[in-house]
C-alpha cells in the first residue's frame, strides 16, 4: 500500500490573519485544487499545479518552523481525501489545528481534535448554490462559521441563516467578514453594532500587513 500523499501548493510561517486565532504564529499548509469558483477569491493559484508531497515530509517541514498552531486551507483541502489523514496526523503530534473549508464538501468525517472553520458562502460569493447545509446539523462548540459579506444583501442573507440554523448558539464563534475591495470594513462595523449581533468582525490581517503576498 502506497504511503499516504497530497498535493500541495505551499507550505509557509506566518501570522494568523483570521479566525479567533488571528495574529498568532502559525504554519499554513495549503493544499491545490478548488471545486467552487468564488467571485472574490484571492488563492487562484491554488487552483492546480502544486506538488505531490508525503504526508510524513509535509509533518517534518511543519515541526521545523516550531509554532504551536496549524491551520489547514486550500484551495479546498477536503478535495483531497488523504487530507483527513493529514489533519489526524497533525492532531496526534500534538498540534493546534484548524481547517479552512468552504462548507461544500462534508465535513462530518473530520477529526473532532481539529477546529473547523465553515466559510459560508453568501450569494454575493457567486456560488451560494454549493453550500452543503447537512453540515450545519454536525456544527460543535469548536466550529467557527465565516460568512465573506459583499453588500447589505449578504449582510441579512447572514442574519437570516444565523438565527435559522442557530449558530449564535451552537457554534463557537460566528465570523463576519467584508469582502476585499467591496465593502467597506466600517459599513460592516456599523451594521453589526447598531444590530448588536454576538458576532466577530473580522478583517485579513495579512492583507494589512503585507498587501496580501502568496506564501506570507
Amino acid at each position: 500500500m502506497s504511503e499516504p500523499a497530497l498535493r500541495i501548493t505551499e507550505v509557509f510561517h506566518s501570522l494568523q490573519g483570521e479566525t479567533s486565532t488571528a495574529g498568532l504564529p502559525t504554519v499554513f499548509v495549503r493544499l491545490t485544487g478548488c471545486p467552487l469558483r468564488c467571485q472574490y477569491c484571492d488563492t487562484a493559484y491554488a487552483f492546480s499545479g502544486g506538488e505531490m508531497r508525503s504526508i510524513d515530509d509535509l509533518l517534518t517541514q511543519v515541526t521545523g518552523y516550531g509554532a504551536r498552531h496549524v491551520t489547514v486551507t486550500g484551495g479546498e483541502p477536503l478535495a483531497q481525501p488523504d487530507c483527513h489523514v493529514l489533519l489526524a496526523k497533525l492532531a496526534d503530534a500534538g498540534f493546534d489545528v484548524g481547517l479552512e473549508t468552504s462548507g461544500a464538501l462534508d465535513v462530518t468525517g473530520v477529526d473532532h481534535r481539529i477546529r473547523r472553520i465553515i466559510d459560508l458562502k453568501t450569494p454575493g460569493s457567486g456560488e451560494v448554490g454549493r453550500n452543503l447545509w447537512s453540515n450545519l446539523a454536525d456544527v460543535r462548540e469548536s466550529d467557527q462559521i465565516k460568512f465573506v459579506i459583499c453588500s447589505r444583501q449578504d449582510y441579512d442573507w447572514a442574519r437570516l441563516k444565523s438565527d435559522e440554523y442557530d449558530l449564535y448558539g451552537r457554534a463557537g464563534e460566528v465570523l463576519f467578514s467584508p469582502s476585499f475591495t467591496e465593502l467597506e470594513p466600517s459599513t460592516l462595523a456599523a451594521w453589526i453594532l447598531e444590530d448588536r449581533l454576538p458576532v466577530r468582525f473580522q478583517l485579513q490581517l495579512h492583507k494589512i500587513l503585507w498587501n496580501d503576498e502568496p506564501g506570507r
